[in-house]
């Protein structure tokens, strides 16, 4: 008869998200009356750690293991965001150098977000370390790491790796204002490239890529497309073809949606690494979003008072 220690060790190991990315400070900023062009306007401001794939590590972890890999400076502010990421349960991976970035966002009275980005040490990724992916079952990644070099190449050459060992793959479109800077084609040529086995975007992404609209287009751009239109319905799309439209719970005080689209990507990547189907998985997703946009920033609790 086995003993539990030999059953332990022949049960098998959990599925080990990884993420890749920025890791930064975020300076949220929320503005309580409308912006007043050239002089005062009453705010609150909030520092708290950032960087998109840092929020879907953190916002992952309690949900399933996970690892971070990225660059931070070796300076003080990398040492506390390091300090913070692995406080919520990640394993990080990071290079060190450079100086660590940061981000200004403003946050309307409506919760709609300006932002003001400096990547710093998180776009100084180099290459990486093979042994980073070892018994990873999925790996994530915005496409602020394709942005410039040399953390593109070291992004791509990990894309690479990963599809080499049949690790799943997954992109978020991440923002208008980084795919309009990199070419609309450019990019639909890389996701093609690429061939993410799911794409996130919301709907101005969407609507800028002509994903949902273009069958062909989104078909092209990855196996599972993911289209999110804020409270309404969540559309899926599989091989081009709308395969579902998941309802949205309303959220009441809903105030910053910073974080919102990283919540997400955390709580479906995590249903779908338990087995999850896309609806079940965007449900989870939407859950997990809910609970990071009445706070500022995308760390909910986790903020210092400015």
């Amino acid at each position: 008869m086995q003993s539990p220690a030999d059953r332990a060790a022949e049960a098998p190991a959990a599925p080990l998200l990884a993420v890749v990315g920025d890791l930064v400070e975020d300076i949220v900023v929320w503005a309580s009356e409308p912006v007043r062009h050239g002089t005062d306007t009453a705010a609150g401001v909030f520092r708290t750690r950032g960087g998109s794939a840092a929020n879907v590590a953190a916002l992952a972890a309690p949900l399933v293991a996970t690892r971070f890999i990225g660059c931070v400076g070796p300076d003080a502010a990398g040492d506390a965001l390091v300090t913070a990421l692995e406080g919520r349960g990640v394993e990080v991976r990071v290079q060190r150098r450079g100086t660590t970035g940061a981000v200004v966002l403003i946050v309307d009275p409506e919760g709609e977000r300006t932002m003001f980005p400096d990547r710093g040490a998180s776009a100084l990724l180099e290459a990486v370390d093979p042994a980073w992916l070892g018994d990873v079952a999925w790996l994530h990644v915005p496409s602020y790491g394709f942005e410039r070099e040399p953390a593109r190449s070291a992004v791509l050459a990990l894309v690479a790796d990963a599809r080499l060992r049949g690790v799943g793959v997954s992109i978020d479109a991440s923002s208008t204002g980084l795919l309009q800077g990199l070419g609309v084609e450019h990019v639909i040529a890389l996701y093609a490239s690429l061939a993410p086995d799911l794409l996130f975007a919301n709907e101005t992404e969407a609507a800028l890529l002509g994903l949902g609209t273009d069958e062909r287009r989104t078909a092209s751009a990855a196996a599972t497309v993911v289209v999110k239109h804020g409270p309404l319905p969540t559309q899926v799309f599989e091989g081009g073809r709308l395969v579902a439209s998941v309802p949205v719970d309303p959220v009441p005080g809903a105030r910053d949606l910073t974080g919102a689209g990283d919540a997400f990507a955390a709580g479906f990547l995590a249903a779908r690494l338990a087995g999850s189907g896309a609806v079940d998985a965007a449900r989870r997703g939407h859950a997990e979003a809910a609970r990071v946009i009445t706070a500022p920033g995308a760390a909910g609790t986790n903020v210092n008072r400015d």
